[in-house]
């Protein structure tokens, strides 16, 4: 136990003690010692999960140190998942300008899904507005732009009912 600053005990499981360093950049040899504990305590399977940690130690600071990071990455592999359940009807596409169109139309609802945004919806006021349109117009009609923009049509227009009522 010596050599490491601020320990700090916690009871294990079967009523072993663990040392474990209250510091995070202590906490990687608290680690090391936990896995070593842990495979003579309670076996393989928790030792393998400690070492699966250890081997992501530097993610696993991420996560920690900003809130904001995501402790998994669902959001990716949903929509992966959509690429690769759409790449079968990619066969079809016929030529490379019809593989682009599909991959720009995925891409569009890929987005409006992550925005809650209606793709058909979305993509039906797209195309009734896009042959009027200006090309300097063209980002405000990317889906989160464009659910902005809904919204506050939306709350002009219960304002111009509440005060016709």
């Amino acid at each position: 136990m010596i050599g490491l600053p601020s320990l700090r005990t916690l009871d294990g499981a079967q009523g072993c003690r663990i040392w474990l360093a209250a510091e995070p950049t202590d906490m990687r040899c608290g680690f090391d010692r936990l896995a070593e504990r842990v495979r003579t305590v309670m076996g393989e399977d928790l030792a393998e999960a400690v070492h699966y940690a250890l081997g992501h130690w530097e993610e696993l600071n991420v996560f920690l140190s900003d809130g904001a990071v995501p402790i998994d990455n669902n959001v990716s592999e949903r929509e992966i998942k959509c690429v690769v359940l759409n790449r079968k009807n990619s066969l079809f596409v016929g030529n490379a300008r019809g593989g682009r169109t599909a991959a720009i139309l995925a891409t569009l609802t890929s987005t409006c899904r992550r925005h809650d945004v209606d793709p058909q919806l979305y993509l039906t006021q797209l195309l009734v507005n896009l042959p009027v349109m200006r090309i300097g117009d063209l980002p405000n009609w990317l889906p989160d732009r464009w659910k902005a923009a809904q919204k506050t049509r939306l709350a002009a227009l219960q304002n111009q009912g509440s005060k016709s009522s």
